[in-house]
């Protein structure tokens, strides 16, 4: 399993965010976008104020996507014709009737979303979960980071262990994810740790997930600021308590050995062809690099295990060698969809890439 930060770091990281981020609720036609130098800004007006702030990748991404502009054209007209990306972005949001949540870090836009969304908020998270965590007999955090995007915590459950075949030990565990910028559900997945060789799985099925939507914000002045006001403050205490019995239920032992028996019965699964091929045919079904591909094969024939079970290992070994820490997570999960293929045969050739999100079961709001 990929390292992220200390839980020291986590939390000076997250305070340090805390005290830098903003909100705020626009009519999207009192908007401005300029693109100068290179980078690009979005203005406001606020209480007789004009507020400027730098626009962050994925804040681009959004404002293409919510304007109906292709992003390959957006990112054309970035590097080749700022002029006339200014004008078509300007252009739609004085046609959009709507208001959006700029959500600001640091003196940049870093998410452009609906007014509806609703701000769960890894701080937050972090203070209702961690102390469950610390009571739980076992438990540990394994891994943890805070990525432009996510938030992990992945925890492993050293008292609940059983072996896939004599000497391959796994431990159950689960991995916490949230965004705070748009990207995906909070969501609490299950995990199997793999004692021989440190590797994380992050297991299809029986996860649980909760989706950033809340009430339209009843105010309709031009902009206004966010802050956690006192009835915010009581949904979110309310949503996390049901976030934290989720937490509690996290690591099921009957789950757990249903996993485990899933992963005897991959052992006995031979690969349908020869390890490159079984390689080729697993990066055409979830967009893997050629260096990824190179190190599942490397990993695949030094176990010597053509098997899915090898396939799977393989696959989440190769991930604490990715640079990316959200990459690495994103391959634990591509060893849980190997792993929840229908019985014999090969990784289907066409399956594509965002099939790898796992189902999930909604936490009740």
């Amino acid at each position: 399993m990929k390292q992220g930060r200390t839980l020291e770091e986590l939390g000076e990281e997250l305070q340090r965010q805390r005290n830098a981020r903003q909100d705020f609720v626009a009519d999207s036609r009192t908007l401005t976008f300029a693109t100068e130098d290179g980078g690009s800004r979005l203005s406001m007006s606020m209480g007789g104020k004009l507020l400027d702030f730098g626009v962050n990748p994925l804040a681009h991404q959004q404002i293409s996507t919510r304007l109906g502009i292709p992003l390959r054209y957006y990112q054309r007209m970035q590097k080749e014709a700022p002029t006339l990306l200014d004008a078509n972005v300007n252009n739609w949001l004085q046609q959009t009737r709507d208001r959006r949540m700029l959500r600001v870090m640091d003196g940049n836009v870093r998410a452009f979303l609906s007014d509806r969304y609703r701000r769960l908020d890894n701080l937050e998270l972090c203070a209702a979960v961690l102390p469950i965590i610390k009571d739980m007999k076992g438990a540990v955090i394994e891994s943890c980071e805070i990525t432009d995007t996510h938030l992990y915590l992945k925890v492993i459950n050293r008292r609940m262990k059983a072996e896939v075949a004599v000497g391959d030990a796994v431990q159950a565990g689960f991995v916490i994810t949230n965004s705070e910028v748009g990207l995906g559900n909070l969501t609490v997945e299950p995990m199997i740790f793999r004692l021989v060789c440190k590797n994380g799985m992050i297991v299809k099925d029986y996860s649980q997930k909760k989706r950033h939507v809340g009430r339209q914000v009843e105010n309709y002045d031009t902009a206004y600021e966010l802050y956690s006001d006192e009835t915010l403050a009581q949904d979110d205490k309310a949503f996390f308590m049901k976030v934290a019995d989720t937490v509690r239920c996290a690591v099921d032992e009957s789950r757990f050995m249903l996993t485990v028996g899933k992963m005897q019965e991959a052992m006995q699964i031979p690969l349908e062809h020869q390890p490159m091929q079984e390689v080729q045919l697993l990066a055409d079904s979830f967009n893997l690099t050629e260096n990824e591909q190179g190190d599942i094969f490397r990993q695949l024939f030094l176990s010597g295990d053509n098997t899915r079970y090898g396939l799977l290992n393989a696959v989440t070994a190769a991930s604490q060698n990715v640079a990316d820490y959200e990459r690495a997570t994103e391959l634990e999960r591509i060893g849980g969809e190997i792993l929840a293929l229908p019985g014999k045969g090969t990784v289907p050739l066409a399956l594509p890439a965002s099939n790898v999100t796992p189902f999930r079961k909604e936490i009740a709001s």
